[in-house]
């Protein structure tokens, strides 16, 4: 997982590099806020099993 959030991070900041140095700016921020989406839809279930099994550990029996 963390990996594949590098090698988005990499991407994104490479295309974003090369989209703002030919004078596409909107393109970049759009690419980079693509980027961040993706990755957060990633984390999102890994963050929501991990206050489950943290709430099923607590939980009363």
């Amino acid at each position: 997982m963390l990996f594949r959030i590098g090698a988005v991070g990499i991407l994104v900041s490479v295309l974003t590099q090369v989209l703002k140095h030919s004078g596409r700016d909107e393109q970049a921020f759009l690419a980079s806020l693509a980027g961040l989406v993706l990755v957060l839809m990633w984390i999102i279930p890994c963050i929501a099993d991990l206050f489950g099994s943290i709430e099923a550990l607590f939980s009363y029996p």
